[in-house]
């Protein structure tokens, strides 16, 4: 099962039928969950974090394979992500990608990952990083069932 628990509630409409779309492409290999927790827009960062770090936490499973999206973390291909599937997923029954709100992640979190995932350098709004990374789910499961998709 992957899970993905993101900050912030998804509001535009073209943008929920894309993650619909990749969630009924994704539901063919494996379940699929996305919890969306409050945002919180403090003017203090820190007390923001700790507000979303709250909301995190009570999703997070004591045995779920934690990966948090960070802009300075490991870059991985397509392939390289799609292994990493794979392989977390014969060890672990649960996958659970968590997506920071607009100051990231409260360390607590990036304490209890187990591997931390950077898309790029540059900065996404997150309810486009969404699609990104069903897309990438989606794309990882193409390449490990050997089916055409990756090019």
């Amino acid at each position: 099962m992957i899970k993905i628990i993101c900050v912030g509630k998804l509001k535009e409409g073209y943008l929920k039928e894309a993650i619909e779309e990749y969630k009924k492409r994704i539901s063919k290999y494996t379940k699929l969950e996305i919890i969306e927790v409050k945002d919180y827009d403090f003017d203090d960062k820190k007390k923001t974090l700790e507000m979303e770090k709250n909301q995190i936490i009570k999703y997070i499973g004591h045995k779920d394979y934690v990966i948090t999206l960070e802009v300075d973390a490991e870059e991985l291909t397509s392939k390289e992500f799609a292994k990493k599937i794979d392989f977390i997923l014969t060890q672990n029954s649960n996958l659970c990608f968590i997506i920071g709100g607009s100051y990231g992640l409260d360390d607590a979190i990036k304490k209890r990952t187990s591997f931390r995932l950077s898309f790029s350098k540059l900065t996404f709004p997150h309810q486009l990083f969404r699609v990104l990374l069903l897309e990438q789910i989606y794309r990882s499961y193409k390449i490990n069932n050997n089916e055409s998709y990756h090019k």
